[in-house]
């Protein structure tokens, strides 16, 4: 049985994932979160990444620098064995276990989540609100920063229809990032 597709994202408390000068530092997560999404990670059986994401994450296959700490080793160790697909109208190539998309969101979304019985994430706010668009998302993962940022890019696109959703779990974080997960209602 093919596992879920995923929007897993931080976004602060008033929607957005990036603030106006497209700075997320905010949204770092602390050891505790951090610990929690390689668990996360451990778990995925692919990754669907628009170019930024993609860009932003490929230094966890490529950059010995990110590599700190065992937990760093682990993330990177984890991040590596995904397949992923990228999705970009300027990039004529991708490194480490990624490749380009050929297909559309849809046809790709299908095919990365019918090759693994595990959940797939979907990544980037552009990519992900086309699957929001398609109703392709299963679930999403928020990390809540406690932070307003007043504007940047939204965490959702605008949809023509309400998408019910049930809370199925929160945690906070010593941080005080709240984790909520959310699955799409039946």
């Amino acid at each position: 049985m093919p596992g879920s597709l995923i929007v897993s994202m931080g976004v602060s408390v008033d929607g957005f994932i990036q603030d106006r000068q497209g700075r997320f530092d905010w949204s770092e997560p602390g050891e505790e979160q951090f610990a929690f999404h390689l668990e996360q990670v451990r778990g995925l059986g692919g990754v669907l990444l628009g170019r930024r994401l993609y860009e932003s994450m490929v230094v966890w296959e490529t950059d010995p620098s990110f590599l700190q700490t065992a937990q760093d080793h682990a993330f990177a160790a984890a991040w590596s064995a995904l397949p992923k697909v990228v999705f970009s109208r300027t990039l004529d190539r991708v490194q480490g276990n990624a490749r380009l998309a050929s297909g559309s969101v849809a046809d790709e979304v299908r095919a990365m989540v019918s090759s693994t019985e595990q959940d797939v994430e979907i990544g980037g706010a552009d990519l992900a609100g086309q699957a929001i668009g398609l109703g392709l998302v299963d679930e999403f993962h928020l990390f809540r920063g406690p932070i307003i940022v007043g504007g940047g890019t939204p965490l959702l696109p605008p949809v023509t229809e309400a998408i019910r959703l049930e809370l199925v779990e929160t945690r906070t974080f010593a941080s005080k990032v709240l984790y909520e997960r959310y699955r799409r209602a039946p």
